[in-house]
């Protein structure tokens, strides 16, 4: 009997400007199994999104080019399965907007900045656990 497991790893499109906590949380997903694509504004994120099937999105709220609400917006109003992706999204909130807008775009979470780490891990195994 083969005792050697296979590792399956979790696929996180992180949409995140600052390269700072784009590296932050490559090496703390990375312990959760995690491959990490990154995306420095909303316009690449949809590439991607569109190019390659993810696991879960962490979508900065402030990205240039297309805000994070508005991607969050557009691959919910796709027509496939993807659309429904888990999507937790992550905000400084310089704008002061109220959670509501950001639940309302679609997404299943909110942190805001300065991240708390244990709870994002928390919330990426709750969301990409029952994928399996």
């Amino acid at each position: 009997m083969n005792t050697m497991t296979e590792v399956v790893y979790k696929k996180v499109l992180v949409a995140e400007d600052s390269s700072v906590i784009q590296n932050l949380l490559k090496k703390i997903l990375l312990f959760e199994n995690c491959k990490i694509t990154s995306a420095k504004n909303g316009k690449s994120v949809l590439d991607k999104f569109e190019s390659e099937d993810y696991d879960l999105v962490i979508m900065d709220i402030n990205l240039p080019l297309l805000d994070g609400l508005s991607a969050t917006k557009q691959i919910r109003s796709g027509k496939t399965k993807k659309a429904n992706i888990p999507i937790i999204g992550i905000s400084g909130n310089a704008k002061n907007l109220p959670v509501s807008e950001f639940f309302e775009a679609g997404m299943n979470e909110y942190m805001q900045k300065p991240l708390d780490y244990d709870k994002l891990i928390e919330l990426v195994k709750k969301y990409t656990d029952k994928h399996q």
